[in-house]
């Protein structure tokens, strides 16, 4: 793996993120990470470099330092441990199994990462040292993950950043010294007010700011008017909210507005210990309460199961996976193991296996007819039967591209039933006929292969449906069966016999498929698939109701680019594929759309996609199912603590500016933006309001992007959020952004007002008051 690469920093306590300083000292396993260990570092068999690992004080980067002394920058690098994904104990990986035993495995584990970056195999002198440093990664995520708001604003941005700035170390900041912090932290104040809040906070008039004195100016700057504002508009003395003016506000937000609800916030967020026992609100617990993860735009009640997982699998979209193997394009990049496990620790529930022959009579994944390197068939499914069912325990889908001989279908028949054990359904359930599709429920942690079958006896079809069929298509499909059953068969009886409920098919037509079977699956092309949504929605939504459909990307697609998924459900497909390892707005709109539920990878569609009579057509929606006029409003009121873009120019300030997307019905798509703030990353304000008409609110999804503006190129990406509009919930809340891989950009927020009210129609409740 190539770690993050830097200059040599001024000092240790440089390396700070968001969270800041963490007092740790008690744990043992994390001194012993803060003492530092000499490992290997393996990347091959031949290629094991010594390095030495170490936490730095901060509790949340390791260095990862050579063991030749070097100026250059990438003899110094670290790595994140809120960027470590998971951590597998011994030889799990495939780099640390290519070594063939001739280590012990106690020794070993390797640390996979979020978003494109390779996994770090490492190898520890002791078995102990190797468990310790596993326990204390695992402990710092832990800790890092259940860290209280109050700790994150008590930390942040402050911690660490003071010491940098404080370029002689003396403890105190000279006007100077505070403009290098103000730019550390992407902030970009008027001189005139700078001065003017330095001036303030030097109460001991001496032009440079004690302990003390520089605290002040940092909650100053840390001070939130827009909050603020809110408070006031609630709060009768303007100190403190009684339990009754708490109360007002959370109906006003359209949330628990009983007396338990809003004594038990005071509880939880208040400090100051007099509110508490008086049952008061103050701004600092006003603060708290609403930068918390309570008060999130997201639904906290969706976080959970929460929908009928009963219904057929058809009825429901899937998360799914294209080329789940490739680490990056798909043409020259690596074939993996490690792909699989990210795109199942993110709830992925189909994932796709292209199988060629490989030597020694074991069959191999890749990419075929490209450079692309190989992984074996073998290793995919003991990893796949390691991670199936972390992050969901509804039944994964594997999608067999196969390209083997019979003998080696074979092999993979017996690979599957050997490792994935009872995991793997071989037989319909109960007394079910498998040309009936079972639930998720049903499924729960069951794993389902989706390939080709073998006829053995032609099947019976619903007779209402064939009396629809002419006798001219009856003799013409007759013809074409006879013809197939003539030919040698070239799939392996065995593996035939592990495809049940999902039996691939080609797609003849709509007439031709409502007379298949529903447990038969056909697989479009992203192209062909928006031609049947465009020319025939209705039909499409209708197949869609009883079959599954697979969607994948084109073939043209070398850099392993992703199509517009929104597009496709929006004609009720379930297995809508994307390339996991692509960050972008595609696969932003498929983590929106798979964020409720659980994440469990299965969301129900909605039920005007059900029908098997449905006359919903997403190119035509006024007046049909579905639709149910919602008129949105978003103020965009501020943002707080963004990033800088370009951390190798100290210099550079982010001039932010939000854009706001509906992605649903082709007549719901539409995005509006705010005007760009100059020069401030920490606190802009824009109170910008945005209005959209939406037409199917159950289809769409509400996309916030933070862009940095620039008037010479393309504003260059910050940070997004995609949540469902059925999930988003009214009121002032806070967006916590994402990074573009899918990971947080905590602390970085965006503070909004959320309005949805029936077109038409007057609103239940009054508008919420403004700040």
């Amino acid at each position: 793996m190539s770690l993050q690469c830097g200059r040599k920093p001024e000092h240790p306590d440089e390396i700070y993120t968001d969270t800041g300083r963490t007092c740790l000292q008690d744990d043992e396993d994390v001194r012993l990470m803060m003492h530092g260990s000499s490992m290997l570092k393996v990347r091959s068999p031949r290629w094991q470099k010594r390095r030495r690992l170490r936490l730095l004080e901060d509790g949340l980067t390791v260095w990862c330092e050579s063991s030749k002394t070097s100026r250059r920058a990438k003899a110094r690098q670290t790595f994140l441990v809120t960027d470590v994904e998971c951590v597998r104990e011994g030889c799990q990986s495939e780099v640390l199994r290519s070594l063939g035993g001739a280590v012990p495995e106690g020794q070993c584990f390797t640390l996979l990462f979020r978003g494109g970056r390779k996994s770090l195999d490492l190898r520890c002198s002791t078995e102990e040292e190797a468990r310790r440093w596993v326990r204390g990664i695992r402990t710092l995520r832990d800790r890092l993950d259940n860290m209280t708001q109050k700790e994150k604003l008590d930390k942040y941005p402050f911690s660490g950043y003071l010491r940098r700035a404080d370029l002689n170390q003396d403890g105190k900041m000279s006007y100077e010294e505070v403009k290098r912090l103000l730019q550390m932290i992407n902030i970009d104040l008027s001189e005139q007010y700078a001065r003017c809040l330095f001036k303030k906070c030097d109460r001991s008039a001496d032009g440079r700011l004690d302990d003390e004195e520089t605290e002040e100016f940092c909650r100053e700057l840390l001070r939130r008017p827009e909050l603020d504002h809110v408070f006031h508009q609630y709060s009768a003395n303007g100190c403190v909210l009684s339990t009754a003016e708490l109360r007002e506000f959370l109906r006003d937000q359209g949330e628990d507005a009983s007396l338990v609800h809003a004594q038990s916030l005071i509880l939880t967020y208040e400090l100051n210990e007099w509110a508490r026992k008086n049952r008061f609100m103050t701004p600092n617990g006003f603060t708290l309460y609403m930068l918390s993860r309570e008060n999130d735009v997201f639904d906290r009640e969706h976080t959970h199961v929460y929908q009928d997982m009963q219904q057929p699998l058809a009825h429901y979209f899937i998360s799914s996976s294209h080329n789940t193997y490739l680490t990056r394009d798909q043409v020259t990049s690596d074939s993996s193991t490690e792909p699989y496990i990210r795109a199942l620790n993110q709830g992925c529930r189909c994932v796709e296996l292209d199988c060629w022959d490989g030597d020694n009579g074991e069959p191999m994944i890749y990419h075929g007819h490209t450079l692309t390197s190989k992984v074996t068939f073998r290793e995919v499914i003991e990893t796949i039967a390691q991670y199936a069912f972390k992050a969901s325990s509804f039944p994964l889908i594997l999608s067999l591209e196969n390209h083997c001989s019979v003998e080696q279908q074979t092999v993979m028949s017996q690979h599957l039933r050997g490792i994935l054990g009872d995991k793997l359904l071989t037989k319909p359930l109960g007394d079910q006929p498998p040309t009936t599709l079972p639930s998720p429920e049903e499924l729960k942690g069951r794993i389902l292969v989706k390939g080709k079958k073998e006829r053995t006896l032609p099947e019976k079809t619903d007779s209402s449906t064939s009396s629809a069929s002419s006798s001219e298509d009856e003799a013409s499909e007759e013809s074409k069966k006879r013809k197939k059953e003539a030919s040698p068969s070239k799939l392996s009886p065995a593996l035939s016999d592990l495809v049940v409920y999902c039996r691939s098919v080609p797609f003849r037509g709509f007439s031709q498929a409502a007379k298949k079977a529903a447990n038969e699956i056909s697989s479009f092309s992203e192209s062909d698939a928006l031609r049947h949504i465009k020319e025939a929605g209705k039909w499409f939504v209708r197949h869609n109701s009883r079959q599954l459909s697979r969607i994948y990307p084109s073939g043209q697609r070398l850099q392993s680019s992703n199509y517009n998924p929104q597009d496709m459900w929006n004609g009720g497909c379930q297995l809508v594929a994307l390339n996991f390892q692509t960050a972008g707005e595609q696969m932003d709109l498929n983590q929106g759309r798979f964020l409720p539920n659980g994440r469990c990878g299965y969301i129900l569609k909605p039920s005007f996609m059900r029908d098997p009579e449905s006359d919903f057509d997403p190119e035509n929606t006024c007046g049909g199912p579905g639709h149910d006029p919602v008129l949105l409003t978003v103020r965009v009121i501020s943002a707080q603590q963004l990033p800088k873009v370009d951390r190798d120019k100290p210099q550079s300030i982010v001039d932010p500016m939000v854009w706001v997307e509906v992605h649903g019905a082709p007549i719901d798509n539409a995005r509006e933006k705010t005007p760009h703030v100059a020069n401030n990353g920490f606190n802009p304000r824009w109170d910008c309001t945005l209005r959209f008409q939406l037409q199917v609110p159950e289809l769409a999804l509400v996309r916030f992007v933070v862009e940095d503006h620039d008037y010479a190129s393309r504003n260059d990406f910050v940070g997004q959020f995609t949540v469902p509009f059925t999930s988003m919930r009214t009121g002032y809340r806070h967006v916590h952004l994402l990074k573009a891989d899918g990971s947080g950009l905590s602390p970085s927020t965006l503070f909004l007002h959320i309005k949805a009210e029936p077109k038409g129609r007057t609103a239940k409740r009054a508008s919420p008051r403004r700040p």
